[in-house]
């Protein structure tokens, strides 16, 4: 063993042991971690329902557009009570939305000390992407699907005159599309994270950009399994995340590759340096 190597083993040694703490210790900032991850949900709730209605109006925007090319006044339907429900239900997505940074800093700062200098130094990349990429996904839903499945639905419409004898009319409650939307945004939010957990398990060593090639036409068959119970039932819906989830798979393998190479370019100068 080189002297560089044991210099390595020493130094993560060393790390370990002054990362080491007593099992009461570590639930007092397992505590502490979740009182402020609560905290900022609860924040987050508290401003997200001040303006709910306008978060709501905006998510509206996509069936106003929809339905107001046919119609000159887009009607959204309630029950008692259901729109109040509706808005603390959007608060509460809102808040754990906005929070969702924290909580995931709050998660790395309670496992950071068990972890190795290089391996917190690799994740940081990671915690800084997830909030991208959820707002990515979120943005696709907002911009592109919604609007599409929006036309859809307002297509089957028809008069009683057009044949059948009964008129045909898009009736949506106020609930139903709070949940379609949401359910959309949370799914494809949550699918854009696959290169970062993907990546994640290679640089743990668990899978390799061979293993992701090697078992794609299992991935894809599970891939739109998972998308046909992530979203609601339609196939437009289904067909689209599934597309988006693959896309990312081959992301993810591209992403396994480079980190696979900075890898090997890692080992390449720890033997360099020692020679």
């Amino acid at each position: 063993m080189s002297d560089v190597e044991k210099h390595e083993m020493s130094s993560e040694e060393d790390e370990l042991q002054q990362s080491a703490a007593p099992l009461m210790d570590h639930l007092v900032e397992l505590r502490r971690r979740l009182i402020i991850s609560i905290a900022a949900i609860s924040v987050g709730f508290v401003f997200c329902f001040a303006f709910s209605i306008q978060i709501y109006e905006f998510l509206v925007i996509p069936f106003k557009n929809a339905v107001g090319a046919v119609t000159e006044e887009p009607t959204l339907y309630f029950a008692p009570l259901e729109f109040f429900f509706t808005r603390v239900r959007l608060a509460a997505l809102g808040g754990i939305a906005l929070a969702f940074p924290i909580v995931v800093f709050q998660i790395y700062q309670f496992v950071a000390p068990g972890l190795y200098k290089k391996e917190r130094n690799a994740a940081l990349p990671f915690l800084a992407a997830m909030p991208v990429l959820f707002t990515v996904g979120a943005a696709l839903v907002y911009f592109v699907l919604m609007p599409f499945v929006m036309r859809f639905a307002v297509g089957m419409e028809q008069d009683a005159g057009e044949g059948s004898g009964v008129t045909i009319e898009l009736l949506t409650r106020v609930g139903d599309y709070l949940s379609l939307i949401t359910t959309l945004i949370m799914a494809f939010g949550f699918a854009f994270q696959l290169p970062v957990f993907l990546t994640l398990l290679a640089r743990a060593g668990l899978i390799d950009a061979d293993f992701l090639r090697r078992h794609r036409k299992v991935a894809i068959v599970v891939i739109f399994i998972i998308a046909a119970f992530m979203t609601p039932p339609d196939p437009i819906s289904q067909l689209v995340l599934g597309g988006a989830i693959i896309a990312l798979y081959e992301i993810s393998v591209l992403s396994v590759r480079l980190a696979e190479r900075k890898s090997r370019d890692d080992v390449d100068e720890a033997e360099s340096a020692s020679a």
